[in-house]
């Protein structure tokens, strides 16, 4: 497997996009591994990584990100990382696992030490290459759930929220993440740019809005772009940008990111 992400990082245009196209690859050994440990029953895939792998959204991602939904007792956060160190050792990687689990949303950092100076891609044999996986044990009620079977290196079969669940879990990140990340607003911009996707699931957004201690009202069909019209005038647009550039596949798309055509848009 080693000898097959060599060649896939053989074909990047610069350092950048191969270190983007490495953790990509290694997102996907962690999503089947997932998938073989079960832990795809009880998690829904969502936020960046899984608009990514299952739509195609034009940006890489750094976060393997689940909700644990219903009341499967099956759920064993440490057993499905194990089970990912075992894979990849038997792949050939060193993995050093860094492991938070006490509070509601469960933390992991898969670390792999050397592998980006064995590709070819940093002159430091002691630099790291981390894949981070989060589970929020607690979830706002009320997403929709489906399965979609994508090919990303493997075959996979991924439990995930449904397009309008996945719109509400970007809007409340936007209107509740207590600091700018431009790779919210990057994502937005490609859910509004496609008219046929579905309008945001209301009852969890303003289940996940209450959760987290929203002080506005209730947000319905007819006020949510309002609000997040709002936000968007108060962020610094220069952090916006400076924030996903380095994820985009063309950097073309960094120009058409402008607080004037998100606007539009929202309108």
């Amino acid at each position: 497997m080693k000898a097959y992400l060599s060649e896939i990082v053989s074909t990047a245009s610069d350092s950048l996009t191969a270190r983007n196209m490495t953790r990509e690859y290694i997102q996907a050994r962690i999503l089947g591994s997932l998938q073989r440990s079960g832990a795809m029953i009880p998690l829904a895939f969502h936020g960046g990584t899984a608009l990514r792998f299952l739509y195609a959204l034009p940006r890489y991602s750094e976060d393997l990100d689940f909700a644990l939904e219903g009341e499967d007792q099956s759920y064993d956060f440490r057993k499905y990382l194990q089970m990912i160190r075992a894979d990849l050792a038997d792949e050939g990687y060193a993995v050093v696992l860094r492991i938070n689990d006490q509070r509601t949303v469960h933390s992991a950092f898969v670390r792999l030490p050397g592998l980006l100076y064995e590709l070819g891609l940093s002159p430091f044999q002691e630099e790291v290459l981390a894949v981070k996986i989060e589970v929020d044990t607690n979830p706002p009620a009320g997403a929709g759930l489906t399965t979609t079977v994508i090919r990303r290196h493997a075959i996979l079969q991924l439990h995930h929220h449904d397009k309008g669940s996945l719109l509400s879990g970007k809007l409340h990140a936007i209107l509740q993440r207590p600091f700018i990340k431009g790779r919210d607003i990057y994502d937005l911009m490609w859910y509004l740019s496609d008219p046929s996707w579905p309008a945001p699931n209301l009852i969890m957004l303003n289940n996940a809005l209450q959760q987290t201690g929203w002080q506005g009202k209730v947000l319905g069909a007819e006020t949510w772009r309002g609000a997040v019209s709002e936000r968007l005038l108060s962020m610094e647009w220069d952090r916006v940008a400076a924030d996903v550039r380095p994820f985009l596949e063309s950097n073309t798309d960094a120009g058409v990111l402008t607080r004037e055509n998100l606007l539009r848009l929202l309108e």
